[in-house]
């Protein structure tokens, strides 16, 4: 068959689809509300097939505007598009739901013509559509260049080849150069928070540099922002610019002399701290200079005297350490290992004897094949999992949750790596070696193994290397302290929160949603104590001293209440604008959100460490829900000036709070008088 002949019957397939597609769209528009619901599956199995035919989202794209009247949106957070967020479309693009992947699939054809003019909306303007796509492109870039994943053939099947299609004709519509710029501008953001998982944005940036490489592909001026990215990864230095590959370079370096050497030390530092990511590169020179003394080492970690003197008096562990975790394939463990330097948590006595454990810890069978599933063969198991104690160690801020509701254990990882350094790496060695984990609950010893299913009802990947190996112990091990209160009045994580995390974990505990009702209870009574509690006006002007639990109210952008999540808050201080923030940890993966009603969470310009995320203390408190508290310290009820909690007390009832407020409550809030 010629490609003429391929191509009419290619065709005429679409075609007939097409047809069918357009008597689905008639019947579900003609349906009564009540019935729509049993119609618009015809719609997603026609839809989904044109969509993966040659031509087909471009006609797709052409009915989008009669799709949406006909009511496929309808009852769903598509139906208002204006509301919707970028960052959510990883996962309904990845879903193994083939309707999920379809109604997104729409949702981004009926938006692109929105921003083609050949669709007036009432809801969402030419201009918001567009930019908004070329979020979802940079946010989704993987699906525009890269094949499917095993994961996503397994999960998905077909349906990861509608993405791909999907995504190549958003690109050529919207344009290869809006894309790159979008991406560069969310990957530094991403980038500012120091995740320790990084892998993504580096394939997004190599991505970047075979598009600038692409002589088909016409970025215009756009991507000019790219090189400090790229050249971080492929070029940071003299002998690695033109990127010659692992084993040339390690032939130049063993040319050199100790000026050149020094040269490359400090260029390849430069970059890794600039951007938190490290080139394979500079994995290979760090092992190199193990035989050129100790002030090139210090020189290519970029220490400041805090690190060197902690290099110089571990000098033998930090040796070991390099050998058998930092490799070309593993270059993150050089990072890892610089911040840990800088913390100084080595002085700590127990840290350094257990990471001598953690170097020659075997790994059980378990524990290894799960290494081997997520990050491959490339270096040992043990190896990848010391450069994930190394990088969780240095960076205890890096660690996410990943797409999986481990919020709680993600956490106590976080906590442990931040205040208590060696029972993280106790937690680790019990998992990894012996497949348990027992922590107590009330003097009753839990077993990880003994316990029955957690929280999550599938075994992660998407992880770090310590979260992939030490989650599943302690989900398991969560869910059955919350088993352990069933039965108990009110909310059980009074009593598991500090069971779980540690003993720093205060023992008073308040929480401002009644448990059986779901309606708010003694919110004002609760934000006074909170006050009390954390903010330095009202607390004697103490600060936090351990990082503490909280639970937090997680809303949208239109502020509606999605679920409860867990955070640690790690300090209250004036920010440089002398606004009084609140800083917290969150697991998320990505802690800049807008939680709606002029909530905007800040990672980054507003007093920020790597890592944390900020909201001035009366929009933090307005999403709080549960907090703790030393019961000894707790003082007395704020004396809050009432304008200031009314404000708080508003937010609260514009957002998470609107459907939970008991009538006394609502209507003595909203008086004359």
């Amino acid at each position: 068959m010629t490609s003429h002949d391929e191509h009419t019957a290619d065709s005429a397939k679409l075609d007939d689809l097409l047809a069918k597609l357009d008597e689905a769209i008639e019947i579900l528009a003609k349906a009564r509300d009540f019935a729509k619901p049993g119609k618009v599956r015809r719609v997603f199995d026609s839809a989904r097939k044109v969509m993966l035919q040659p031509g087909g989202c471009a006609a797709i794209e052409a009915r989008a505007q009669a799709i949406e009247a006909a009511g496929v949106f309808n009852g769903s957070d598509w139906a208002q598009p204006q509301i919707l967020v970028p960052s959510l479309t990883v996962h309904s693009l990845q879903s193994g739901a083939s309707d999920t992947v379809v109604l997104e699939a729409l949702s981004e054809l009926r938006l692109l013509a929105v921003a083609h003019g050949r669709y007036e909306h009432s809801l969402i303007s030419a201009e918001q559509a567009h930019h908004y796509l070329t979020q979802v492109l940079a946010i989704n870039l993987e699906l525009l260049f890269t094949a499917p994943s095993e994961v996503e053939r397994e999960t998905q099947g077909r349906l990861a080849l509608l993405t791909r299609a999907l995504f190549s004709y958003l690109a050529e519509s919207i344009g290869y150069e809006h894309v790159i710029d979008q991406l560069i501008d969310e990957i530094w953001r991403i980038l500012q928070q120091r995740p320790i998982q990084v892998d993504s944005i580096k394939r997004m940036i190599t991505q970047i540099a075979i598009c600038q490489a692409n002589p088909e592909i016409d970025l215009g001026n756009s991507g000019q922002g790219a090189d400090r990215l790229v050249s971080s990864l492929f070029g940071a230095t003299q002998a690695s610019r033109e990127d010659p590959g692992v084993e040339v370079y390690l032939e130049r370096l063993q040319a050199m002399d100790s000026g050149a050497l020094q040269y490359e030390a400090t260029g390849f530092a430069r970059a890794m701290h600039d951007t938190g990511l490290v080139s394979a590169y500079h994995a290979v020179l760090l092992r190199h200079l193990l035989e050129h003394g100790d002030h090139l080492l210090s020189e290519a970690l970029g220490l400041s005297a805090t690190g060197r003197d902690c290099l110089l008096c571990y000098r033998q562990l930090i040796q070991a350490l390099i050998e058998q975790s930092v490799f070309a394939a593993t270059p993150q463990a050089v990072y890892g290992l610089a911040l840990m330097l800088e913390r100084g948590i080595l002085y700590q006595p127990p840290v350094a004897p257990a990471l001598w454990r953690q170097i020659g810890l075997p790994l059980s069978a378990w524990s290894q094949e799960r290494i081997r599933m997520a990050y491959g063969d490339e270096v040992p198991p043990r190896a990848r999992l010391l450069e994930g104690v190394l990088c969780m160690l240095g960076l205890p801020l890096g660690v996410g949750q990943g797409n999986n509701p481990t919020c709680q254990s993600a956490r106590a990882l976080s906590m442990w790596a931040y205040n208590d350094p060696d029972y993280l790496l106790q937690m680790v060695a019990w998992a990894a070696r012996d497949d348990e984990i027992i922590m107590h609950f009330e003097g009753m010893p839990l077993s990880s193994m003994a316990s029955l299913s957690g929280v999550a009802s599938n075994l992660p990947l998407d992880l770090d290397p310590v979260s992939l190996i030490v989650v599943p112990h302690l989900d398991r091990i969560y869910a059955e302290m919350g088993r352990r209160c069933i039965g108990r009045e009110g909310d059980p994580h009074r009593w598991v929160n500090p069971e779980f995390h540690g003993w720093w974990a205060g023992r008073g505990f308040r929480i401002n949603v009644d448990v059986e009702t779901g309606q708010l209870h003694d919110l004002e009574k609760f934000l006074r104590h909170f006050y009390a509690s954390y903010h330095p006006y009202y607390n004697g002007n103490q600060p936090l001293i351990h990082p503490q639990p909280a639970g937090i109210a997680v809303t949208d952008s239109a502020a509606r209440f999605i679920g409860w999540h867990a955070i640690t808050l790690l300090r209250v201080n004036l920010d440089p604008q002398d606004v009084m923030r609140a800083y917290f940890f969150n697991p998320n993966n990505d802690s800049g959100q807008d939680w709606g009603d002029g909530t905007k969470v800040s990672t980054s310009g507003c007093g920020e460490r790597f890592g944390e995320a900020s909201l001035p203390f009366e929009q933090f408190a307005s999403r709080l829900y549960i907090f703790h508290y030393d019961p000894l310290e707790h003082g007395e009820l704020a004396n809050i000036p009432q304008e200031q909690l009314d404000r708080v007390i508003g937010h609260v009832y514009r957002s998470w709070g609107a459907d939970r407020v008991p009538a006394v409550e609502l209507q003595a809030h909203t008086s004359p008088g």
